[in-house]
């Protein structure tokens, strides 16, 4: 047994010379007491061990004990992370729910490889390359694994298809499918555009001009831009999306850290929207590069912020690429807005935990609720540019206008048939036994805003699901309560799907406080 030890110590020895060839490390290196570690957990453990397990687990160990937004990602979980941020991925180019336990397709995306081969809205693809899909308890995520592919490689589909009796097959060539990150664009009031963005993608700063051209040529002289929700994304298109609305030298952001020297991003003067008024809507999930936007309006004087604090993420990550195809994302700097207020929330190094559970310690001590129990030091009080308007840091973006979040809206009967997916399963059934019918009556959309209304059969259908799954309102003031927000996202839902989001927007948005508290600042 000594032999065998001290044969193994010898081999240790010799696999740390020939890395320090390689490696400079002193005696008393940090890094060659890591790899001693490793080489001899790797080498000497009594049991066998994954190695790239080990060192991904040493990463995010010293990663975890930095900020929150430090991060180790694996190679598959930067693909995931990267797709809706590239603007686009390989796939057939469907929007599709799952009903039953079979793929439905909610809408082909315009000229996209389905939509080219003839699949409809509607249409059910039970099987993939032969391979059965529909009624096998297939996961969401193994069907869209099957279903994505590289670009010019095919994938034979077997679609049923409402009113035709025989099974259809497809041959779909897939191929490059944009993911969109402007979410909605249109006119909200006359004269009035509203945009919302989802995240700040490669494709944003486009998406974005795209669509308000498009509303500068239907009349819109003033914008509503709707940042809520918006977890951030890239700086660059932060910034190009901040260039249209600013005047040339106005200072958007900057960043500065303790390796990296400030750096100043500003206007250039050849924005498409520098006159006209300007609202952002922002709430508590409203983060990273969304705030710079936000900010960057906000501290320029440029327009108001309305809406509820904002998420205060001001971080700024560095990619750093790894030979397995992982990355690192590690903080290098913090942003500033142009007053000088950094971004970034108060937070303690290792306590993740702490760190996200920070928006629901804001509903608990009221922030979210009453404007009166968001307090700032004086030390945090800054002033904007042109106004000298009082603004604060310390985190996230204070809204000039704050509209309190409504926990009387969503009652607890809503809340369980939306987490039993009810709501979505009754809308998916109700749509598909109804589109012909439904794209007749109301072949404009406006003409369904203004006249449809939620059947009572459709409610009745609900309520008699829930029943079955054990979910039911305490009393009969609590459905009824239930009912007007129901019938909301229900028509939400149906417009969503008959046309697109844009359209479940402009239904859903107008019983939004945020939306109508922006739409009377900016007529005033």
């Amino acid at each position: 047994m000594r032999k065998i030890l001290c044969a193994a110590m010898m081999s240790l020895c010799g696999m740390l010379a020939s890395a320090q060839m390689h490696i400079n490390m002193g005696e008393g290196s940090p890094l060659r007491k890591l790899q001693i570690a490793e080489i001899a957990t790797t080498n000497l453990y009594v049991d066998s061990v994954d190695e790239n397990k080990l060192v991904e687990d040493a990463i995010r160990g010293m990663l975890e004990k930095l900020d929150p937004h430090s991060s180790y990602s694996t190679p598959t979980e930067v693909k995931a992370m990267n797709e809706p941020l590239q603007g686009n991925f390989e796939g057939i180019g469907v929007q599709f729910n799952m009903i039953d336990d079979t793929l439905m397709v909610i809408q082909p995306v315009t000229n996209g490889p389905s939509e080219k081969v003839g699949i409809i809205a509607g249409d059910r693809i039970v099987s993939v390359n032969d391979t059965a899909i529909a009624g096998v308890k297939m996961s969401k995520e193994e069907i869209m694994k099957r279903l994505r592919g590289p670009k010019g490689t095919k994938v034979v589909l077997g679609v049923v298809r409402s009113g035709i009796k025989d099974r259809l097959t497809f041959t779909v060539v897939r191929d490059k499918i944009p993911v969109k990150s402007v979410d909605a664009a249109y006119i909200i009031r006359p004269g009035i555009g509203y945009i919302r963005i989802g995240n700040f993608g490669a494709t944003t700063h486009q998406e974005f001009c795209d669509a308000l051209k498009e509303l500068q040529q239907q009349g819109a002289r003033n914008l509503v831009l709707d940042l809520q929700e918006n977890g951030g994304g890239y700086l660059q298109a932060a910034v190009n999306i901040a260039n249209e609305l600013l005047n040339e030298g106005d200072l958007i952001v900057y960043t500065e850290g303790r390796q990296v020297p400030r750096q100043d991003y500003r206007a250039d003067g050849n924005g498409i929207f520098r006159d006209g008024k300007i609202v952002v809507l922002v709430d508590e999930y409203t983060a990273s590069a969304a705030e710079i936007v936000t900010g960057a309006v906000q501290d320029q004087d440029r327009g108001r912020v309305v809406g509820r604090r904002t998420f205060g993420k001001g971080l700024v990550q560095r990619p750093i690429d790894l030979p397995d195809g992982s990355m690192i994302r590690l903080t290098i700097a913090h942003y500033y807005t142009p007053a000088g207020r950094c971004i970034q929330k108060p937070y303690e190094k290792g306590k993740q935990k702490d760190y996200a559970m920070d928006v629901v310690n804001r509903l608990k001590h009221g922030e979210l609720t009453n404007q009166d129990s968001i307090h700032f030091a004086d030390s945090l009080r800054f002033e904007t540019l042109r106004e000298h308007r009082a603004v604060y840091g310390g985190g996230g973006i204070m809204p000039d206008y704050f509209v309190p979040l409504d926990t009387t809206r969503y009652t607890p009967f809503h809340r369980q048939l939306a987490a039993k997916s009810i709501i979505i399963q009754q809308n998916l059934r109700y749509v598909d036994n109804n589109r012909k019918q439904l794209k007749k009556k109301y072949p404009d959309f406006q003409q369904f805003k203004q006249q449809f209304e939620v059947p009572q059969l459709l409610i009745d259908t609900i309520i008699a699901e829930a029943a079955k799954q054990n979910v039911k309102p305490k009393d009969a003031d609590e459905q009824q309560r239930t009912l007007p927000l129901l019938c909301l996202q229900l028509k939400a839902l149906i417009a969503r799907d008959l046309w697109d989001m844009s359209e479940y927007y402009s239904v859903i948005n107008e019983q939004s406080d945020i939306v109508q508290r922006a739409l009377e600042v900016i007529t005033q």
